[in-house]
């Protein structure tokens, strides 16, 4: 015999209110009760289907991940032959997304990392964490760059992926603060173009 009330309420829909949620204010700044609000549920509810707010957040960002809005940096990097059409893919499509006003602005593993406390440590290292992946993936990319001759024997694959992330997290940022697609756009422009020169016309 089933135990307790049945749900009443659709799980992927309070998820997503959740996502919008902290992707808009971060996770410090959200509440248990504004999140409950916005997902139409109560905290009873909440704790029943989730667990807590940590739990809650953690769920929403491994969706994010696996969310067009969330894995392109990953798709980029497994399906471009090169390291430099997978870092043009990666910052235009950063340019695209994180501007995009069908969602809140930026990256949501970016943004929700603003203002967490001492005591969300934990949620402090799960973002860094998982910001150290891709870095991790970057340098990775660009040391087999290196190896192919893509890139010059002198460059410093791990100071070069470092670079790559920070104008990701700059851009995240400006678009929070009003950056246009096009402003985005002509940032990611600007870096590639200081690291990957236009090829050299061929000869007549």
């Amino acid at each position: 015999m089933a135990r307790g009330r049945p749900r009443t309420f659709d799980r992927d829909t309070a998820l997503a209110q959740a996502t919008r949620l902290f992707w808009e204010r971060g996770y410090e700044a959200t509440s248990v009760g504004e999140l409950t609000a916005a997902m139409k549920i109560r905290p009873g509810s909440l704790y029943a289907a989730f667990g807590d707010k940590k739990s809650l957040f953690k769920e929403v960002v491994e969706t994010y991940g696996r969310s067009p809005e969330g894995a392109f940096i990953g798709k980029a990097l497994d399906e471009e032959p090169t390291a430099r059409a997978a870092f043009t893919r990666i910052l235009h499509e950063a340019a695209e997304t994180y501007a995009d006003p069908s969602h809140p602005a930026g990256c949501l593993t970016i943004s929700a990392a603003t203002n967490v406390t001492p005591e969300d440590a934990e949620i402090a290292a799960y973002l860094r964490d998982l910001r150290n992946t891709n870095l991790a993936r970057f340098k990775t990319r660009l040391e087999t760059a290196q190896q192919q001759g893509e890139l010059p024997p002198e460059t410093d694959p791990e100071a070069l992926a470092r670079y790559f992330a920070a104008v990701l997290q700059g851009m995240s940022q400006q678009s929070r603060d009003g950056a246009t697609k096009t402003d985005l756009q002509k940032i990611a422009t600007q870096a590639l173009t200081s690291v990957f020169p236009p090829p050299e016309p061929a000869p007549n």
